[in-house]
């Protein structure tokens, strides 16, 4: 049984900008204390700075670059050290390249595949065990509507989210009988620094509407929503509901030329 004369403890990684941050300040205000990872110092100590001040729950910043080898394994064995116990895992870290694959050095697949199912995998394998033995612990998985279909021009990025929401959906199901549940959150695009160092590097992501973009903090309202829940599979926003209810109608070899036909109209730009 959990220990209730103590706040749950909830690590959020890729915590200190983006979806992450505004994770991390969703379940600080509901009135867990944090582990929060990034590779940033300084940022994540201003964070924690201010998550003490505005939620009165303990912060607590772990500088880590997950895509190293073993940084799984170290985060994990401190958590231990310092006696604290995580009940809420949000995998949230992740990077995005966009452009044509053939363009990319093959070191930059390698560094999305190391990061985006290495890490959160390896993460996953650390701390949902102990979770399984307490009897309880939620988990959140950050993927993307990327997921449910391919996504020319970003071939490598959809490839490890489809990942995510694959091994989310398996867990999800494998573990129902332990009283931990795994949630996959799959925003659309979102308006996040991410987004916009895409959008410096693309001519195409700039030629986004604004009505496809979402709010971060809608996404994070949503996903911290369904995690509490316990849902599987959360799609935040109408629009991008709609997407992947059509994507999963759709035959693939129909998606797949759809997708294509989009790419290269972005290619072409305005006649």
């Amino acid at each position: 049984m959990p220990d209730r004369s103590r706040r749950p403890i909830a690590l959020v990684t890729g915590a200190s900008s983006g979806i992450g941050e505004k994770l991390a300040a969703r379940f600080a205000a509901a009135g867990h204390d944090l582990v929060l990872v990034a590779r940033s110092a300084d940022k994540l100590a201003t964070q924690a700075a201010a998550l003490k001040a505005g939620h009165g729950v303990n912060a607590w910043p772990m500088p880590a670059d997950l895509a190293a080898p073993g940084a799984a394994a170290r985060l994990a064995a401190a958590c231990r050290r310092a006696r604290r116990p995580v009940e809420v895992l949000v995998n949230n870290a992740g990077v995005l390249e966009h452009g044509a694959f053939v363009d990319m050095q093959a070191a930059r697949h390698d560094e999305l595949i190391a990061l985006n199912v290495g890490a959160l995998t390896a993460l996953l394998a650390h701390f949902v065990p102990p979770m399984v033995k307490r009897g309880h612990g939620r988990v959140l998985n950050v993927a993307s509507i990327a997921a449910f279909q391919p996504v020319p021009l970003l071939a490598t990025y959809a490839a490890t989210k489809a990942y995510v929401l694959s091994i989310t959906e398996s867990l999800a199901e494998e573990l129902k009988p332990s009283g931990v549940t795994v949630t996959a959150l799959c925003p659309g695009i979102t308006a996040t620094p991410m987004l916009s160092h895409a959008q410096a590097e693309s001519r195409e992501l700039k030629k986004l509407p604004a009505f496809v973009v979402g709010s971060v903090d809608e996404v994070a309202d949503q996903g911290f929503a369904a995690c509490m829940r316990g849902d599987v599979i959360c799609v935040p926003g109408i629009v991008n509901q709609a997407a992947v209810i059509a994507g999963r109608a759709t035959p693939k070899w129909l998606l797949r030329r759809v997708s294509g036909a989009m790419t290269r109209t972005l290619e072409r730009g305005p006649r």
